[in-house]
């Protein structure tokens, strides 16, 4: 057997089963959304550090204003500035970039396994310890078969990434800057999430529809888990970054 299927398919496959036998109801769909859940925790350090970077970005601009009014007409001078800016705030405008690298493989591994793993037959490739169902009912919650494809799943899970992409908007630049010279750098990754906004929903879709359903209910969890996340990062990041009050000044004692 396969490095990649050793390390990622089967493992994946033992927990995506054994997830199955211990979750009450016999359902692959759950046990399906209960791995979901487990990849994005073991990710969630990774996809954390991203999103609070995106976040980070809104807090420099204005320095980032002052370095473009000192150094313009010097884009050479600005990105050098830039650079060092980043590199003394700790941001990375392209960080949000590893966790997708990351789970590339883990998700070409998940697809493995729905796409031939909810048959009867693949059960030879349990490890010893993880029990054998004998069989796996792959009718989610009764109405959706998952070892075909899912119309109404590939739906849902365009229409939950637009509301992911959608929520990255708010880490753009504020409108004033983006006309600025040299403002591409630092909106590089915020112009990828503009057209990721309108692109990746029909990605989903058109890539959904032609996916058995398992497969497609692992990434409406995925978008599902992502668009919470996001929130926790952002609402995190804006209470850290949020301008203390000033203290009001007693008031004058009068006779």
């Amino acid at each position: 057997m396969s490095i990649f299927h050793d390390t990622l398919v089967q493992p994946l496959f033992n927990l995506l089963i054994w997830l199955y036998t211990i979750l009450p109801g016999a359902d692959i769909g759950f046990a399906i959304i209960a791995l979901t859940i487990v990849v994005k925790l073991v990710l969630w350090p990774l996809t954390h550090k991203s999103l609070t970077s995106q976040k980070a970005l809104r807090k420099i601009q204005p320095q980032i204003k002052e370095l473009q009014t000192k150094h313009k007409g010097n884009k050479e001078v600005l990105a050098k500035e830039m650079m060092a800016l980043y590199a003394a705030e700790k941001v990375n405008p392209a960080s949000s970039c590893l966790p997708l690298l990351i789970q590339l493989p883990i998700l070409f591994a998940l697809y493995r396994v729905l796409s031939a793993g909810l048959t009867d037959a693949n059960l030879m490739d349990l490890y010893s310890f993880v029990s054998n169902p004998e069989h796996i009912n792959v009718i989610f919650i009764g109405l959706i078969d998952l070892s075909k494809r899912s119309i109404p799943l590939a739906i849902i899970a365009a229409a939950l990434q637009y509301w992911q992409t959608s929520m990255l908007q708010d880490t753009r630049p504020p409108k004033e800057l983006r006309e600025e010279e040299g403002a591409k750098d630092e909106d590089m990754m915020a112009s990828m999430n503009k057209s990721m906004k309108y692109v990746m929903p029909v990605v989903t879709l058109v890539i959904g529809i032609s996916l058995p359903g398992g497969l497609t209910l692992y990434w409406v969890a995925v978008n599902a888990i992502s668009i919470f996340q996001q929130w926790i990062a952002f609402r995190k990041t804006d209470d850290d970054t949020e301008t203390p009050k000033t203290p009001e000044e007693p008031k004058a004692i009068t006779a």
